[in-house]
This record gives structure tokens, C-alpha cells and sequence, in this order.
């Protein structure tokens, strides 16, 4: 169970720092938002090792092949759109909502490690499925709401470059997990 929770918190991490981006760049977030996001993040890593144990040894070289691009281009897609819209001065309209798009693009970028994980545990001997599967996702929910929530502190300090702060840190976790599958660990 320790081992789980551990791989949970790993995994949880990207999804927390994207909700800190989010709660910083979408005005009025609160408690509503957080636990919407979170709800997001959590239902996607918990449906990742899932699906990931279901695909097993077929599409493992695929998956892990590809991954860090889908999740890099995800983030650089809505990161670059955030920046975009800091350094435009205009109307933040397109940054500050969150679209069941957005929402879904998220946490889609943020759980791809997680349908890799589903695929390793596929081979792994004694490993509960559902229950690492539950425990995952109920940390990345905890996690991004937690995160969410400092955001909206960080935002209502740091307003006037909030948006721009949040759309780095997205560009910055894209560059990561490419630079992390292309070069190693």
C-alpha cells in the first residue's frame, strides 16, 4: 500500500502544479472550481492505470513512444495560450474559464504517466488494480484541489502577472516531461 501511495503523490505532482497555474490565472477561483478540477485530475488518474492494465504489453512501446509528446504538446498548447494572453493585455476571456475543454486537456496532459503506470502494473505480481487505481485518483484529487487553492492565494497577491506566471509553469512542465523521456530520467 505504501508503494501505491507513493506512485499516487508521484503522479499527483504534475497535476498539482498545473492547479496552482490554474486557481493563479482564472479569476474567482474557489472552493466550486477547485473541487471541479479536481474532479478532473482525479477521474483521469484513476482511469489511466485502468486503462493502461486493460492495453497490458500490446501498445506498451507505443504508449511510452509517444507520451511525452502528447503530454508536451498539451501543455505547450494551453501554456502558450496563457502567455500569449498575458503579454497581449487584452480581455484574459480565452485563459480565464474552465471549459470542460480546458478541464479535459488538462487533465488529460497530466495523467499520461498514469496510463503508463496501469501498463507496468500489468506485470507486476499482487498488485490490486481497482484499489491502486481508486488510491490514485483520490490523491490527484486531494492534489489538485490543494493546488487549485494555493493558486487562488498566489493569484490574489500577484495579479497583474499571474496569468503569465501560470502559462510558464505549463510551458515549463511540457519542457519537463519531454526533456525527462527524451533524455532519461
Amino acid at each position: 500500500m505504501l508503494q501505491i501511495l507513493l506512485i499516487a503523490l508521484s503522479l499527483a505532482m504534475d497535476a498539482f502544479a498545473v492547479s496552482v497555474s490554474t486557481g493563479i490565472a482564472v479569476p474567482g477561483f474557489g472552493w466550486k472550481q477547485a473541487a471541479r478540477i479536481g474532479a478532473w485530475c482525479g477521474f483521469f488518474q484513476f482511469a489511466m492505470p485502468l486503462a493502461g492494465w486493460f492495453l497490458g504489453s500490446s501498445v506498451k512501446v507505443y504508449i511510452e513512444a509517444v507520451d511525452h509528446w502528447i503530454a508536451f504538446g498539451l501543455l505547450a498548447l494551453i501554456g502558450g495560450a496563457m502567455i500569449r494572453e498575458a503579454l497581449s493585455g487584452g480581455e484574459e476571456e480565452a485563459v480565464t474559464d474552465l471549459s470542460v475543454r480546458r478541464l479535459f486537456l488538462l487533465a488529460l496532459a497530466t495523467s499520461i504517466d498514469a496510463l503508463a503506470v496501469g501498463v507496468t502494473m500489468a506485470f507486476m505480481a499482487d498488485v490490486n488494480i481497482i484499489l491502486s487505481a481508486a488510491v490514485i485518483g483520490a490523491v490527484a484529487f486531494f492534489m489538485a484541489m490543494l493546488g487549485g487553492l494555493l493558486g487562488r492565494r498566489l493569484g490574489q497577491l500577484f495579479q497583474k502577472r499571474a496569468t503569465l506566471l501560470g502559462g510558464a509553469v505549463l510551458l515549463a512542465i511540457g519542457i519537463k516531461i519531454l526533456l525527462e523521456h527524451l533524455f532519461g530520467r
